[in-house]
Formats: structure tokens, C-alpha cells, sequence
């Protein structure tokens, strides 16, 4: 791995000034961390006017994730509708710069922020046996009961052992580096035999929804996961354990999803119900875990084409977003009811147990005036 250390041109050669372009691209393309690069553009303004012009930067993140060559354009939080006029190598210089910065911050983001769940909230199943009882949003629990209710997803019965499931799920920022998956299969245990409802194979899939398409259930047989979105990275077929516990899928490398969505495709069903014979697939927890970009990029306008724009919402040091609830800082621990489902389920799992006092009535207060007398 080749390393810059800020020196001073009195003591060492200025290569940059010294050798042809081509090599000098070709000597600072080795750097692979995304610190050097940056130390690189540290030694002298001839060095960051270089590392700009030829978008160092840049190319070192399509290097690491390929997905990034579907950048439209770069925009900024502060940026006006229309810069200001400019000779045509001005407004390319400008460019050039404003791209180092995002993809500079982008870089550093993807490498040092910190590694965390990155879920934020459960958008649908492909089919559910019983809700709200065993709805996908008991996948977000982790533990297996709430109170004396079991925790889980549960597909409704197949008789077909070929017949998926898939889970979506929204991701906590449109740029999210994920690194690894978890699944928990949910472990009947007050049926006969305490079946595991696993799934012989589990497949992941990332991406974005399409801005192009309107809600096209049922058009060519597509169901509106199909129709709605484009995925833009899809993983290899992890085969599952027929046991309860969270299993681990960790990617061969790191992936950059565009546009916060993840699809989990379950594959072949294992556990029949003695009670219809039917094969089901169930779930009592999943988790995602990488990097979340999401308080300093938006992903603008992503079509089924593929590109989009890039927007740089704030050059801070890249972080996670907030989360939405801070349980340590006394609030409520559950997740605040985006619609009728959220809440449907939220009642399921926690049933008020309050007595309700009627108030008396005028009619009720004369009786009882009556029997005093």
C-alpha cells in the first residue's frame, strides 16, 4: 500500500511536478485509503489542485463501490438554482471541486463511521398469516415474547415447498454501507415438538424505490415490490440452520445501498404445522448491520434506469442519523405508529389494562337520592 506523509518539498521530490500526468495518476490511483488520499492533497496546493483535477477522489469510491457510477450529478444543501456566470474552465473547476467534496466526505463517511443497526422501520411482507398478531413489524423486537405473546413473523401455509417469502424493510438514511445481515427463525415452542419455521435459503437485495413508476400491482403478473422498485444489488443464496437462534450472513465485501431499501427473500420451505399440514415460513428477528450515511446524503430522483443524483445535505463529519426514540434518555421504548398497522399491533402485543370508571348519571344521582330517603 503506497503512504503519503506531509513532508516538505525541500526535502523530498515534488513527483507531481516532476514526472508526466500519466504516471502521477498512476502513483496516487494506488492509494486505497481513503487518509492518504487526503494527506495527499494536504502537502501542497500544486497536490490538491492535482488530486481535484483529475477527481482522485472520486475514483477512488468508484473503486470501492461500482455502484456509484450511476451519479447523475452532485448537488449541495447551500447551492443556488443558478450559479453564477462563468467562463466554461471556471464552471468546470467549480465542478471538479464540488465533486471532491462530496465524494471526499462520502469516502470517509463509507470508512470511519460507526457500524450499527441500520433498520428503521418494517414496510411489508409478502403475505401474513394471522394479523396483526404476526405481523413483520415483530421482526424489529428483539426479544422472542412480549409479555406472555410470542414475538413473529408468520407467511401464511403453502402446501408447494417452492412457494417465497420476502420481508421489506426501510433503511435508516438513503445511503447505508451494509456489511452484514442476521435472522432469527421463530421456534414454535407451544406446539407439538417445538418446530423451527426456517427456510432452506435466505437472499438479499438492496436498492431504491422508482420515482419513474407509478403503483403497478398486477401488471404482468409483477407484485408491487417488483414493480416499485429497482435493486441495484443482489447477494449470493445463503443457506439457513433449522435452528433457533440468530444466524449471521456476512457479505463478502462491503455493498453501498442507493436509496435505503432491503428485500429479504426466503427460499424453500423446511416445517410443516401438524394442525393443516401446510409449510410455513416464520421469523422472530432480523437485523441489518453497516454504515448509515444518512445525515449527510439524500439520493434525488432514482429511476428505473438506474442513475440519480446525489445530494450533500451537510459536510460534518458523517454520523448515523438520530434515532427517532433514545430509550437511555427516558423515553418510551416503542417506535412512534407511522399507521393503522403499527397500531393494530402495538394494541395485539399491549393490551391496556386499565378499569374504566363510568361516570354517574343525573338519573343514577336522583336514585340514589331516592333510597337515602
Amino acid at each position: 500500500m503506497l503512504k503519503v506523509n506531509r513532508v516538505s518539498s525541500k526535502n523530498s521530490m515534488d513527483f507531481v511536478n516532476s514526472l508526466d500526468t500519466d504516471m502521477s495518476v498512476a502513483i496516487l490511483s494506488c492509494l486505497d485509503d481513503p487518509s492518504d488520499l487526503v494527506r495527499a492533497s494536504a502537502v501542497s496546493r500544486s497536490w490538491r489542485e492535482f488530486v481535484i483535477k483529475y477527481s482522485l477522489s472520486k475514483n477512488l469510491c468508484l473503486r470501492l463501490f461500482h455502484q456509484l457510477t450511476s451519479v447523475d450529478h452532485i448537488i449541495e444543501a447551500n447551492e443556488e438554482s443558478s450559479e453564477a456566470a462563468g467562463s466554461s474552465s471556471l464552471m468546470e473547476t467549480r465542478l471538479l471541486e464540488k465533486e471532491h467534496r462530496a465524494y471526499a466526505l462520502l469516502i470517509r463517511g463509507c470508512e470511519s463511521s460507526p457500524i450499527r443497526s441500520c433498520i428503521a422501520d418494517a414496510i411489508i411482507a409478502s403475505s401474513t398469516d394471522n394479523f396483526p398478531a404476526e405481523s413483520i413489524l415483530n421482526t424489529l423486537e428483539e426479544r422472542d415474547r412480549i409479555g406472555p405473546t410470542p414475538s413473529y413473523w408468520s407467511s401464511t401455509g403453502q402446501h408447494k415447498t417452492s412457494v417465497p417469502e420476502t420481508l421489506l424493510y426501510k433503511l435508516k438514511g438513503d445511503l447505508c454501507v451494509i456489511t452484514e445481515f442476521s435472522i432469527q427463525p421463530f421456534q414454535a415452542y407451544f406446539q407439538r415438538g417445538s418446530p423451527i419455521y426456517s427456510s432452506h435459503y435466505v437472499r438479499f437485495r438492496l436498492g431504491h424505490h422508482n420515482s419513474d413508476l407509478q403503483d403497478k400491482k398486477g401488471e404482468s403478473g409483477k407484485t408491487p415490490v417488483e414493480s416499485n422498485y429497482v435493486w441495484t444489488y443482489t447477494s449470493q443464496e445463503f443457506p439457513m440452520a433449522q435452528e433457533n437462534r440468530l444466524q449471521n450472513f456476512k457479505l463478502p465485501e462491503p455493498v453501498l445501498c442507493i436509496g435505503g431499501y432491503m428485500l429479504m427473500e426466503f427460499i424453500g420451505r423446511v416445517q410443516t404445522q401438524e394442525m393443516d399440514g401446510q409449510y410455513y415460513i416464520c421469523v422472530s428477528h432480523v437485523k441489518v448491520m453497516g454504515r448509515s450515511l444518512g445525515k449527510s446524503f439524500r439520493v434525488v430522483n432514482p429511476n428505473d434506469s438506474g442513475k440519480f443524483g446525489l445530494k450533500v445535505m451537510s459536510y460534518s463529519d458523517p454520523q448515523e442519523m438520530d434515532e427517532e426514540v433514545e430509550v437511555e434518555a427516558g423515553q418510551s421504548p416503542f417506535r412512534p405508529m407511522r399507521n393503522l398497522e403499527q397500531l393494530l399491533n402495538f394494541l395485539h402485543r399491549h393490551p391496556l389494562d386499565v378499569e374504566y370508571v363510568w361516570p354517574e348519571s343525573e338519573n343514577d344521582a336522583d336514585e340514589s337520592d331516592d333510597d337515602e330517603v
